[in-house]
């Protein structure tokens, strides 16, 4: 119900109350931070502040530290791969919908190109069925 909650919400979260809601000390957050797994924002005064979207990639570091022992150079090539993966999926999607979109339009002007350049206009019959 917390989590749910919590990704509701659009404010940042400043680094003290992300420590505590994780159970983390805030030096492994400034760790993160340092080593590039994690990127807070900052307010005027100069104060992290960490977004939904930084929660949920802090959940997945949590999980593999805490849960499969991965080390911090380990995460840092997985969430790579994640991002990369991402992209991609979102570049497919974007080729597909291209691809769908040209083969509709071009089989909308190939049936309307034969109509219009037919030596003869014919109406297109019915398939008889002849029997023996």
């Amino acid at each position: 119900m917390a989590a749910r909650q919590r990704r509701r919400a659009k404010a940042g979260y400043m680094i003290s109350a992300v420590a505590e809601l994780y159970k983390i000390h805030p030096q492994t957050l400034r760790l993160y931070e340092r080593v590039g797994l994690l990127m807070p924002s900052r307010s005027e005064g100069n104060t992290r502040l960490y977004t939904d979207a930084d929660l949920e990639r802090l959940e997945v570091i949590l999980n593999l530290t805490r849960e499969l022992g991965v080390n911090l150079a380990g995460i840092e090539i997985i969430l790579n791969m994640r991002d990369k993966m991402a992209e991609m999926h979102e570049q497919m999607e974007s080729f597909m919908k291209f691809v769908r979109s040209e083969v509709a339009r071009n089989f909308a002007a190939a049936g309307e190109h034969r109509v219009r350049n037919a030596i003869v206009r014919a109406v297109p019959r019915h398939a008889i069925r002849v029997e023996k």
